[in-house]
């Protein structure tokens, strides 16, 4: 019988998860959407990106590094059983980045030059960009929502960091309160940043004005403006902020990350939704990431903090992965390698934090 013709059972019984399949979805794993627990929306766009490109190419490269991950999770007992796929990359979306990225790049220059969004050689970029965005939070939303309905689990897979909006709306449509875990080296709340209204520096910043979000907390931040430091201290708690110096400050001094990690999660509501740039980590993990930082956390630490999440009897509920940029030449793959095996896990945590029988 032929695999395509074969019901999901049937194809978790006559799959070897010790091969490669580079013929099938992401992970090599032989799913539909349909089949799987878990779908992710690929979205590459990189059109306000502020310094250096290549995240619209994140989703593609990890696709392809995916096929190497290995699917045994020492956790989680048959971990793939539950079923990851992706959509197909959208050749519409790839267009619009190609066309529109000079566009936002003659407009960054012209800020860079003392210029503003206001000026006449500038306007009618800004308002083709700004248009491009809304129209893809809307897409985004109603894609979600689709999925969402359908009774799948949703994840958004950058791109740069503002493409998670419209999920972010579609989700508290279906929870009605959630709070934001931002795993990111930045803080993310400039306003209209460099005048592009859905920049990837202003998402939670976008984000934190839904009224379905009941709060957001920041982890591993350490480059963020004066501007950004003072609306956090303004929020009234809203935004609590673990910065990656005061974190390290905290280990220096003898806090376990297990105690850390309890500090994290303690404000956050019993509907978790996990916003994580990849800069937010080493950027020995990370080098070609659009704007790189020094200092970080480890692949580890970030996942022993997400499974602690779930232990705390918190739901994750969805989540983007961005800023994933894959490098020119063969040490350009290793960001693309990282990125998928973060992909997995989140994914696998995803599933588990729904009861999804991954375990079976």
């Amino acid at each position: 019988m032929k695999r395509n013709k074969l019901n999901k059972q049937q194809k978790i019984a006559s799959y070897d998860p010790g091969m490669i399949y580079a013929e099938h979805g992401l992970f090599g794993l032989p799913f539909t959407n349909e089949e799987s627990d878990v779908v992710l929306i690929p979205m590459p766009w990189e059109v306000t990106t502020s310094y250096r490109d290549g995240t619209a190419q994140g989703p593609e490269f990890m696709t392809k590094s995916s096929y190497q991950v290995d699917l045994y999770d020492e956790d989680i007992k048959n971990a793939w059983h539950a079923g990851i796929a992706m959509e197909s990359i959208s050749k519409y979306w790839l267009k619009k980045n190609k066309e529109l990225r000079p566009l936002a790049e003659k407009c960054i220059a012209n800020i860079e030059k003392g210029g503003t969004p206001q000026d006449k050689k500038v306007i009618k970029f800004y308002e083709k960009i700004n248009a491009a965005s809304h129209e893809l939070n809307t897409w985004m939303k109603a894609e979600s929502a689709r999925l969402l309905n359908a009774g799948k689990l949703v994840g958004v897979v950058g791109g740069e960091h503002s493409v998670p909006y419209g999920l972010m709306q579609a989700l508290g449509e279906k929870y009605n309160k959630y709070s934001i875990l931002h795993i990111d080296a930045h803080a993310d709340y400039r306003q209209a940043y460099e005048g592009f209204a859905h920049s990837h520096a202003s998402i939670q910043y976008n984000a934190g004005l839904l009224p379905c979000v009941e709060n957001q907390v920041l982890l591993s931040i350490r480059d963020y403006s004066e501007e950004e430091a003072g609306y956090i201290a303004k929020s009234r708690g809203k935004i609590i902020a673990f910065s990656d110096r005061i974190l390290k400050r905290n280990s220096y001094t003898g806090t376990t990350w297990q105690k850390q990690c309890e500090q994290i999660i303690k404000p956050l509501g019993e509907n978790v939704y996990i916003s994580f740039d990849i800069d937010a980590l080493d950027p020995s993990l990370c080098p070609h990431t659009g704007t790189p930082v020094p200092g970080g956390l480890e692949f580890e630490q970030v996942f022993y903090l997400l499974e602690s999440l779930l232990k705390a009897g918190k739901k994750i509920i969805g989540f983007d992965l961005c800023e994933v940029a894959p490098g020119a030449g063969s040490n350009g793959e290793w960001d693309a390698i990282v990125g998928a095996r973060a992909l997995y896990r989140l994914s696998l945590l995803l599933a588990k934090s729904h009861g999804k029988k991954v375990g079976q």
